[in-house]
């Protein structure tokens, strides 16, 4: 099996290290980049197939660099920073990341969440070409202003193609295939990011934001996605 690649863009050499020492016991081939301009370089033109990402970095910033790869590349963006108001996540997943760590945080967390979204996007994209297998057909699922092509991973919002990271998708896609059903916050993050929720719940919520603002005709009052108060979300279909 081919090693999988990691770039790590951070300024905190320390940091960098410690990260690169526990990824590559975990068997992967780690490269870092201690500034922004180098960082992006190095994220368009080398094969990288997960990027972990500072925000306050010399030169250009994370957030710029996270909407600079998402326009050319559809691999997993991990933010790590230590900037941790709810703000911030909204930036960082309206940029296109797929999730957003907290500093300090466990090493052995880190490795964890790479593993997922690793494992995760090869299951999205395995399928591809292979029209023979049922399981990787093409799907149309249509709703009223609502078409999402789950063979192409295309969402058509009243006939307007609208583009979803990955994560997005996912979580649309999944509330989508379980109509009129109450999950929880910590729920949606197991099923979505493959980890526990670990108390962090603004993901979710960020990401729930997000499809509202794409999906919705007035977010303020969505015909979708409803917020079941203390419990949850529900698709309305």
């Amino acid at each position: 099996m081919t090693t999988r690649t990691i770039l790590i863009i951070e300024d905190d050499a320390v940091i960098a290290e410690v990260q690169q020492d526990y990824l590559q016991a975990a068997g992967y081939r780690v490269l870092i980049a201690a500034n922004g301009d180098e960082g992006l370089q190095m994220a368009l033109d080398e094969p990288i197939d997960l990027i972990l990402l500072d925000l306050m970095l010399p030169g250009l910033d994370g957030y710029e660099i996270c909407r600079r790869v998402r326009e050319r590349k559809n691999i997993p963006i991990l933010i790590v920073s230590a900037k941790k108001e709810e703000v911030d996540k909204i930036v960082g997943f309206g940029q296109g990341a797929d999730d957003y760590m907290i500093k300090p945080f466990s090493l052995g967390e880190l490795v964890a969440r790479v593993k997922a979204h690793l494992a995760r996007f090869d299951r999205l994209t395995s399928g591809a070409g292979k029209d023979e297998d049922d399981s990787h057909r093409q799907e149309i699922i249509r709703l009223d202003g609502l078409r999402i092509d789950t063979g192409s991973r295309k969402v058509y919002v009243r006939e307007d193609e609208v583009p979803f990271t990955t994560k997005e998708f996912e979580l649309l896609l999944f509330l989508v295939q379980h109509p009129n059903r109450v999950f929880r916050k910590e729920e949606l993050f197991e099923r979505i990011w493959s980890l526990d929720a670990m108390g962090d719940n603004a993901t979710v919520t960020v990401h729930i934001s997000k499809l509202r603002d794409k999906i919705e005709r007035d977010p303020s009052k969505p015909r979708y996605i409803d917020t079941v108060w203390g419990v949850g979300y529900r698709f309305n279909v």
